[in-house]
């Protein structure tokens, strides 16, 4: 049992790990602490405040073993994890200071009193106040906002909104402008300051980890990309999609850059499909050509690529080697080198030098595809709208400022890939990319030394570097923020990034690709809690539904599926596969005169107003006729024994009617046995602990891993029907 915070000895900082010196020294700071605290006669406010003078501090230091971390977390906020109804646990808190110097603080600052009047006192106490106008006056807000980023149209908007067709749900943005959103990524600009000598990109590849950090600067890119622009006008024809199927590299941006500047469409393919995803992704865009590499090179192997591409591709392929300049592989006939490809460029007489192709803001720039956790990818397009929502998001909560050099480890086949490029080239940011794997010290040496100030995870990416331990004895005091996305995060190894860097937030990011966003976020002028969303996105409405489909009210602590406000500034209105209206409004209720949006996310609101996912609305299950989660029963589970790394949680109907049964799916961590039984037992234990007495364990499964799709989120559907043909063989035999 954790002891509280005033219960804690120095032999308890000793057994965490510390030094004799080490805990000696922490424990007197810590009784200071407290002493300092116990006059505060709020005592729900008595935690939040103790841990953040040992933060502000800096008294927990990255060095410090994370048992010792651990205990001091799990310590102050001994009530919070021990009674019901207690204050959410946080883990940072915003200066005054500090939020006036962020992106949307220094905007907050210099438009809000005029918007807002006498009642704007600050960013930190008016955020709410400022969220809630940007949701009743999106074009006000959107009119000021598009002249923090990098964004030139060629022709001005006729209007910022217009909602007089009503069968366009989202409205109508930035009617009537024209513009090229490559070659605002590529310009120089004086607001946000993004000089041609600026660092656009630093990267290493995992093969020369010794070597020194590589950097292009804007001017360099920008030839670069043009460059390529150039060899793909000699190849194909203005609006031809052109798929990219490679690990984000340098050349990888450069094409993707170069085909939207060219007026050509992006056909994003990531890099680990199988042939037949590849193909299906190719067949629905109808992509002409595709860009790919020879193999993919990560932890120090090479795996084939072009082979599965050729495998599902008729259409002609440059290849790209993966290290070097020459090709690992035989081309087909029909398929060129990269060398070959660029050397019709070259003989250009100004071959780096290209007029972009300007295209109305509704142009099609980009073709994604959905991750497919509810079944066949969507084939999701984006226009010229879609990059400056998600580098709006990312300027106003992650703060992404000129100077500041943002690294994701991610790929151009998932949202984030373009995200990435967008986010840092509309803010004058430096994109940092790393050749190979993420998963061990080589990565986190390149983002100590490339000096990395925004690093972007998912959360078993952060398991593994927790559990391997294969970032120790690195520097990452530079990081000012951390963000997460893809997935639901886990509380202790998000403590573990935190401490990395003496405990910066960890912006949590929830959207989608057809969103171009995030709907829910953490933001960098509000406290902190891990796990947690504090804030919808600016000019993002929304209400959580109840069983019956109305609006929970918004200050009341609820569980339901969320329903977005529709109008929603960089959403698709179209899916190339799909009726875009029976997707995301067919089905939906009203609210205040219009459907909302669907999402698919059930979310459950604190009593602080914080924002908690619980899964998929195809996740939620009906336990003894009260209703639940998958995610709500992992998270107890997950921390039921040492011995488990993951659970997944489903429940399905026996055959032959009745109460949904709960099934528990376990994989267990490499060198730790168990089983089923024993499991089981713990399973129904933490359960009716922590959760409801009613709820019972029908079964419990180890397996050796889980099924999840290509950007590793869980298919708890494919567990599901797989017990579900087994049930129905037992109730055949």
């Amino acid at each position: 049992m954790v002891k509280s915070v005033r219960e804690l000895e120095v032999g308890d900082f000793l057994n965490a790990g510390l030094t004799v010196a080490e805990a000696n020294q922490l424990y007197r700071l810590l009784r200071d602490i407290l002493s300092q605290c116990l006059s505060d006669t709020d005592n729900d406010n008595q935690p939040s405040l103790i841990w953040r003078h040992l933060v502000t501090r800096k008294l927990l230091k990255p060095s410090f073993p994370h048992s010792l971390h651990h205990l001091l977390y799990h310590s102050v906020y001994h009530s919070a994890f021990h009674t019901q109804h207690a204050s959410l646990p946080l883990y940072w808190f915003p200066s005054l200071d500090n939020s006036k110097r962020t992106n949307l603080g220094r905007f907050m600052e210099t438009h809000a009193p005029q918007l807002l009047g006498p009642s704007y006192k600050d960013p930190i106490s008016s955020y709410r106040l400022f969220h809630n106008f940007s949701v009743q006056h999106p074009q006000l807000y959107w009119s000021l906002l598009l002249k923090e980023l990098s964004v030139s149209f060629v022709e001005p908007p006729k209007c910022i909104l217009d909602t007089s067709d009503p069968s366009r749900h989202g409205g109508t943005w930035l009617p009537g402008s024209v513009l090229n959103i490559a070659d605002c990524c590529l310009q120089p600009s004086s607001h946000p300051y993004k000089p041609d000598d600026s660092l656009a990109i630093v990267w290493k590849d995992e093969a020369f980890h010794d070597s020194e950090v590589n950097r292009i600067t804007l001017k360099q890119l920008r030839e670069q990309v043009m460059l390529v622009a150039n060899a793909i006008d000699a190849s194909f024809s203005k609006g031809d999609a052109i798929a990219i199927d490679m690990q984000m590299t340098v050349n990888a941006v450069i094409i993707y850059l170069a085909i939207v500047l060219a007026g050509c469409i992006v056909v994003s393919i990531a890099d680990s499909f199988a042939p037949k995803e590849i193909a299906t992704r190719l067949r629905v865009s109808k992509a002409k050509g595709i860009f790919t590499q020879d193999f993919i090179s990560r932890g120090g192997r090479k795996f084939p690529l072009y082979s599965r591409v050729i495998e599902a591709a008729a259409c002609k392929v440059i290849v790209l080697p993966v290290i070097g300049d020459d090709l690992g592989v035989q081309l087909r006939e029909c398929d060129v080198s990269w060398k070959d490809f660029l050397s019709s460029s070259r003989q250009h007489p100004r071959s780096h030098h290209y007029s972009p192709f300007n295209q109305s803001i509704d142009a099609v720039t980009n073709i994604l595809f959905s991750s497919g956790t509810t079944g066949e990818p969507k084939a999701i397009p984006w226009t010229q709208l879609s990059p400056i929502r998600s580098a709006a998001d990312g300027w106003a909560f992650i703060d992404i400022q000129p100077g500041d050099v943002y690294c994701w480890p991610t790929n151009l086949g998932w949202v984030m890939g373009p995200t990435l490029i967008y986010s840092c080239f509309l803010s004058g940011a430096t994109l940092a990319l790393y050749h190979g794997s993420p998963l061990d010290h080589g990565f986190g040496k390149f983002v100590q030394d490339a000096g990395v100030t925004i690093l972007g995870t998912v959360p078993s990416l952060v398991k593994t570097w927790k559990n391997t331990q294969c970032m120790e004895g690195l520097d990452w005091t530079k990081i000012k923020t951390f963000c997460s996305t893809g997935e639901t995060s886990n509380v202790d190894d998000d403590l573990w990034l935190s401490s990395r860097s003496y405990y910066k937030p960890i912006i949590e990011c929830c959207g989608g690709t057809e969103l171009a966003s995030s709907y829910i976020m953490g933001s960098t002028l509000q406290p902190q809690a891990f796990g947690t969303f504090s804030t919808a996105s600016m000019t993002t409405g929304l209400v959580i539904l109840d069983e019956n489909g109305v609006p929970y009210p918004d200050d009341v602590a609820c569980v339901g599926e969320v329903g977005l406000f529709p109008i929603y500034m960089g959403a698709t209105d179209r899916l190339l596969n799909a009726d875009n209206d029976e997707v995301y409004f067919k089905g939906m209720p009203m609210y205040k005169g219009k459907v909302l949006r669907r999402h698919g996310d059930i979310v459950k609101r604190t009593a602080e107003g914080y924002l908690v996912v619980q899964g998929r609305a195809d996740d939620t299950m009906n336990l003894g006729g009260i209703k639940t989660s998958s995610v709500e029963i992992e998270r107890v589970c997950d921390g039921a024994d040492e011995c488990i790394l993951e659970t997944a949680a489903i429940s399905v109907a026996p055959a032959h009617g009745g109460p949904e049964q709960l099934i528990i799916f376990v994989v267990l961590k490499k060198g730790y046995n168990s089983d089923a039984e024993t499991l089981k037992r713990k399973f129904a234990k933490a359960i009716q602990s922590n959760l409801n007495p009613l709820f019972k364990v029908s079964l419990v499964k180890i397996v050796p891993d889980f099924p999840r799709t290509a950007s590793n989120k869980l298919l708890r559907r494919v567990l599901r029907d797989q017990v579900k043909r087994e049930l129905s063989i037992q109730s055949r035999l």
